[in-house]
């Protein structure tokens, strides 16, 4: 069984201050997926995950302290595939792939629809994703898709869903975009396991929402349906708190 969990830590650097190796040594998962590194691999302490036990494979953005995914993982990967061969996404640091065996794991993460131009980003980067993606299903058939999607897939996955259908990250066409992606053949993990509202996975810095739990739930590991029976447990880790995001979690057989 591998033990997988998907963070977005808001800045790698600045979650380390906030104990987040110990964390991760007490948590000890066997593959950790990274969004939001907020560095340049020289800036990262690679000899500390070392220590605990994790080769590290880091892929960031040009412009530096912005974005930037990795993979931290226990076993070593077959292969490792730094971006999409797409530039403008690869220059903003948002995928990576480690192959094992016939499976592999992504770490990945989806623009924020910040302004105008940043959600006619997002939605051009989401349809060229999924295209990517169902590709790359040819080669690759099981495939974990683990990191921050910027959407709420589901009414439940959202605090007061009535007043943010207007509102990025839960926008219609969005959550028309994931049923579609689910369609190709994808599983929501945490929804095989869990189907119950006030899950969430990011709260916002204002007004207390994270004590109040008024949160979205907008970071997933799905998976390929073909590795729908070696699923053996999913999760959210809310007490995680190096990050406006908390951790998410697959175990998986393979």
């Amino acid at each position: 069984m591998q033990k997988i969990i998907s963070y977005n830590v808001n800045g790698i650097r600045a979650a380390l201050k906030k104990d987040f190796d110990k964390w991760l040594s007490q948590e000890n998962p066997d593959i950790v997926c990274i969004q939001e590194t907020k560095a340049q691999p020289d800036q990262i302490d690679s000899e500390l995950f070392e220590k605990l036990g994790y080769k590290s494979y880091w892929f960031s953005a040009k412009k530096k302290g912005y974005s930037g995914v990795g993979i931290m993982t226990k076993r070593t990967p077959d292969h490792v595939e730094y971006g999409m061969g797409i530039e403008k996404y690869d220059d903003e640091g948002r995928f990576i792939r480690a192959d094992y065996g016939d499976v592999s794991v992504i770490s990945v993460y989806h623009p924020s629809g910040s302004n105008e131009l940043r959600q006619e980003f997002k939605m051009q980067w989401l349809s060229d994703f999924r295209n990517y993606v169902n590709k790359l299903k040819e080669t690759r058939p099981n495939l974990i898709i683990s990191g921050d999607y910027n959407i709420c897939r589901l009414w439940i996955d959202i605090h007061n869903p009535e007043k943010q259908q207007k509102t990025s990250g839960f926008l219609p066409e969005e959550r028309d975009w994931f049923q579609e992606f689910m369609d190709d053949g994808f599983s929501d993990t945490f929804r095989m396991y869990n189907s119950k509202p006030d899950n969430y996975s990011w709260w916002s810095y204002r007004a207390g929402s994270r004590p109040r739990n008024k949160g979205w739930r907008i970071d997933y590991n799905m998976t390929t349906k073909s590795l729908d029976c070696k699923i053996a447990d999913a999760f959210i880790l809310p007490n995680a708190v190096h990050s406006d995001h908390c951790p998410v979690g697959v175990v998986v057989e393979f």
